[in-house]
């Protein structure tokens, strides 16, 4: 089982980065974190790398469900995202499956929370 559905896209990480958040909103979730790899990278380490952001998606309706079903979910939340650089004027948009994250947790209910997740990002991507 795939981990990650994506697709890549024309045009430059922020741009598409902010496609991906009306996007996710258009879909039930909102932005709660926000990592840019390529800023950490050099800051911490020096070294040069690709733009790279990693953002973290959370619907509140099904993250409460999950976190009602399985208390200690939530280290797997939030869902995260990755826009990243793939090549000239292409960017590739990549989303977690959250059934395949979740599928050691051995919880029915959390199971079709997660499949619901999985649906709504899945769309997301498709329709960037």
């Amino acid at each position: 089982m795939a981990y990650y559905f994506s697709k890549k896209v024309k045009g430059d990480v922020q741009s598409v980065a902010e496609q991906v958040r009306g996007a996710l909103k258009n879909h039930g979730f909102g932005v709660i974190s926000e990592i840019d790899i390529r800023k950490t990278f050099k800051e911490k380490l020096g070294e040069e790398f690709r733009p790279y952001l990693i953002l973290g998606a959370c619907n509140p309706h099904f993250a409460y469900q999950a976190l009602q079903s399985e208390d200690k979910i939530g280290t797997m939340l939030p869902c995260n995202i990755i826009v990243q650089q793939a090549g000239e004027g292409e960017v590739e948009v990549a989303a977690v499956d959250p059934t395949a994250s979740m599928s050691a947790v051995e919880n029915k209910d959390l199971g079709n929370i997660a499949h619901n997740v999985r649906l709504r990002l899945r769309e997301m991507v498709e329709e960037l």
